[in-house]
């Protein structure tokens, strides 16, 4: 194989990606026949790249968790009600640009591997609580593992059930972690109001 016929290969691959990202977030049923015509080809050339729809949902999963991580290792604010604020938030601007793919992602279908690939993220969460709650910043009446859990599990709903065209979407999934990790919805408002960047 030729330089240039692998860096088609690499394009190609990364258009179909494209394009399967772009028609499950538009519909998560959508099929082989519907991301070929957006990525631009025949059903046959992109069975040349994967094997099955499957292979294209695990990659458009695998992806999306790196940017996830990604998300998470930029988050570095003292406190850790702050730091969940922004984990929140800036998860919910990533998920919400294709919602229907992030709601796929975690559905219970996909779960054990979304879970394996988001593990940097999970561990992000969990040494936020540990913090927390050691601070007293964060509830302390459920154990650490249980309530990153829970955090989690609130993230997972407000994805798959929240309309992400909705101009208070992001601060409801805010408020919803913030809710879960201990504090009232005042408090959680308030914690917006001195952070306008996380509702920007």
């Amino acid at each position: 194989m030729t330089t240039s016929s692998r860096r088609d290969a690499v394009e190609n691959r990364a258009g179909i990606l494209t394009a399967a990202t772009a028609a499950i977030g538009h519909d998560p049923r959508a099929s082989i026949d519907t991301i070929a015509r957006r990525a631009g080809l025949s059903r046959r050339a992109l069975y040349g790249h994967f094997d099955d729809r499957n292979a294209i949902v695990r990659e458009v999963i695998a992806a999306g968790a790196v940017r996830f991580n990604g998300i998470a290792a930029t988050v570095d604010d003292r406190d850790s009600r702050v730091a969940l604020a922004r984990l929140a938030s800036e998860l919910w601007r990533e998920a919400a640009h294709v919602q229907a793919a992030a709601a796929l992602a975690l559905d219970d279908a996909h779960l054990a591997e979304t879970s394996a690939a988001l593990a940097p993220l999970r561990r992000r969460i969990d040494e936020i609580v540990r913090r927390g709650q050691e601070a007293d910043e964060l509830r302390t009446d459920v154990p650490a593992p249980t309530l990153a859990r829970l955090l989690e599990e609130t993230g997972r709903t407000v994805v798959a059930r929240v309309d992400a065209g909705s101009p208070t979407a992001r601060s409801l999934a805010v408020c919803a972690v913030l809710g879960i990790a201990g504090l009232s919805w005042t408090e959680a408002r308030a914690l917006l109001a001195q952070n306008p960047d996380l509702e920007a």
